[in-house]
């Protein structure tokens, strides 16, 4: 199985939403992982709810630093931050350029989360054709 790390800056948002959206759509296929690149003490209450009306579970989600997740990552995922990750050594990597729903209502934490299914889904129809 591949592992996939999902990277923003605080890991409180689109990371965490996008791990949780990738954990349940790629079971068994993938390993999935998020972090951010500074500290941040809880994941956002609407990213929470929003995935919620999923029926997927984050509330034991927390965030993460970098440090914090294995160091074989096979891809490596950014979310569209406009900070440079630090160096994580990878196969593949790819920025999403989501804008950051945070302080917005939650019709905008709904819109990031479609977003982030879409693109979850894409990335792992590619997993499953080989073609990263």
């Amino acid at each position: 199985m591949k592992k996939v790390a999902f990277v923003c800056i605080h890991n409180s948002c689109r990371s965490q939403m996008a791990e949780a959206i990738a954990k349940e759509l790629g079971k068994n296929l993938i390993d999935v992982y998020s972090a951010g690149v500074e500290e941040y003490p809880e994941v956002k209450h609407l990213a929470i709810k929003v995935i919620e009306e999923l029926n997927i579970d984050m509330k034991n989600q927390m965030p993460k630093l970098i440090k914090d997740i294995p160091n074989d990552i096979d891809i490596l995922i950014t979310m569209g931050c406009g900070v440079e990750c630090p160096y994580v050594p990878c196969t593949h990597r790819e920025d999403w350029g989501l804008d950051d729903p945070s302080g917005k209502d939650i019709s905008e934490f709904r819109k990031t989360r479609d977003i982030i299914i879409e693109k979850v889904k894409d990335l792992l129809t590619r997993i499953k054709d080989n073609k990263i």
